[in-house]
C-alpha cells in the first residue's frame, strides 16, 4: 500500500492490474505525430546513408587512382634534329631498366603513340610528317621507392630530349578532389542532422502540449523533471530506432543490390565507367558497419534531443 504523503509518480502511467483501461501515458505511443516523425527520420537516415556510402565509394576509388598513378611514371622522348629517335628510346630504356625499384618498362612504338591521339584527332590521319614524341611507361615495383631525381639526371645527360613525369600533379589533383567530396558529404550530413534535430524538437514540444494535463498532475504529486524527461527520451529513442532502421536498412539493401547488379555489366563500357567513378562499387565490411553505426547515432541524437527539449521546456515553465 502506497503512502498517501509520497504517492508513486508512475501510477498514472501504469495500466490497471485488473485489466481495466488505465490512464493515458505521458507520451502517446501511436499518435499521428509519432508516425510522421518515424517517416521523417527514415527519410533523413536514408539520405544520410546514401551520402555516407557515396563518400566511402569515392574515397576508396580516389585511393585506388592515387595508388595506380603513383606506381607508374612516364618518360617522353621528343624527336630532335640530328639525333636518332630510335637510338634515344633504346638508350632511355636501358637507363631505366638499370635503376633499382623498377618492375617493368614498356616503350610505345610510333604506331602505338599515334593511336593514343585518335580520341582527340580522329582516325585515318597520316601522322608521318608530325614530330610525335615517343612514350615509355615505367612500372614501379610494389613497396619500392626509386631515386627519381637521379634517374631524371641520368636521362638528361644521355638523352637531352627525354623528360620524366612522375604524375605528381595528377596525384595532388586527385587528393584535392577526394578531399572536396568528403567535405561536401560531411556538410550534407551535418545539414541533415540539423534538420532532424529541429524536427525532433518540434515533435517533442507537440507531444508535451498533448500530454500537458498529465505532466501537470505529475508535477503536482512531486515528480521530478528528470522522470518526465526520461519517459520522453525512451519514447523518442524507440522512434529513432524504428525510423533509422527503416531508412538505413533501405539504403543498405540498395547498395547490396547495386553491388550485385554491377556484376552483370562486367566487361562492358558501363562497368568501366562505374569502376572509374566508384571503384569496385562495394562498401566493404567497414562501409556497412559505418551505416549501422550511423543508424544508432541517429537514434541516440533523437533521444538526447527529446530529453534536452523537455528539460528546457519544463525549466522555462517553472
Amino acid at each position: 500500500m502506497s503512502d498517501p504523503r509520497n504517492p508513486d509518480p508512475t501510477a498514472r502511467t501504469r495500466p490497471a492490474r485488473d485489466g481495466s483501461r488505465g490512464e493515458a501515458p505521458i507520451v502517446p505511443r501511436h499518435s499521428i505525430a509519432g508516425r510522421s516523425l518515424i517517416v521523417v527520420i527514415a527519410i533523413m537516415t536514408f539520405l544520410a546513408s546514401l551520402t555516407t556510402g557515396a563518400v566511402v565509394l569515392v574515397r576508396a576509388a580516389a585511393s585506388d587512382w592515387q595508388a595506380d598513378v603513383a606506381r607508374e611514371i612516364t618518360v617522353q622522348v621528343r624527336p630532335v634534329g640530328g639525333r636518332d629517335l630510335e637510338a634515344d628510346v633504346n638508350a632511355s630504356v636501358g637507363i631505366i631498366r638499370g635503376t633499382q625499384g623498377i618492375a617493368g618498362v614498356q616503350a610505345y612504338s610510333k604506331e602505338e603513340s599515334g593511336r593514343l591521339l585518335e580520341p582527340w584527332l580522329g582516325q585515318g590521319l597520316v601522322l608521318d610528317d608530325l614530330p610525335l614524341p615517343r612514350l615509355i611507361v615505367v612500372r614501379i615495383a610494389a613497396g619500392a621507392s626509386p631515386d627519381l631525381p637521379r634517374l631524371r639526371r641520368s636521362l638528361s645527360e644521355v638523352v637531352p630530349s627525354a623528360s620524366l613525369d612522375d604524375h605528381r600533379g595528377w596525384v595532388d589533383r586527385m587528393r584535392a578532389m577526394a578531399g572536396t567530396a568528403v567535405f561536401a558529404g560531411l556538410l550534407l550530413l551535418l545539414l541533415m542532422m540539423v534538420a532532424m534535430v529541429l524536427s525532433v524538437a518540434f515533435a517533442t514540444r507537440g507531444a508535451m502540449a498533448a500530454g500537458r494535463p498529465i505532466i501537470e498532475v505529475l508535477h503536482f504529486i512531486g515528480a521530478r523533471n528528470s522522470f518526465i524527461a526520461g519517459r520522453f527520451q525512451r519514447h523518442f529513442l524507440m522512434l529513432g530506432l524504428q525510423g533509422g532502421s527503416i531508412g538505413g536498412g533501405a539504403a543498405i539493401l540498395l547498395f547490396l543490390a547495386a553491388q550485385g547488379l554491377s556484376g552483370w555489366f562486367a566487361g562492358t563500357a558501363a562497368e568501366d565507367q562505374l569502376s572509374a567513378l566508384f571503384g569496385r562499387f562495394s562498401l566493404g565490411p567497414l562501409g556497412y558497419a559505418a551505416l549501422v553505426a550511423q543508424i544508432l547515432l541517429i537514434a541516440a541524437v533523437t533521444a538526447v534531443t527529446a530529453r534536452h527539449t523537455v528539460n528546457r521546456t519544463l525549466d522555462t515553465v517553472e
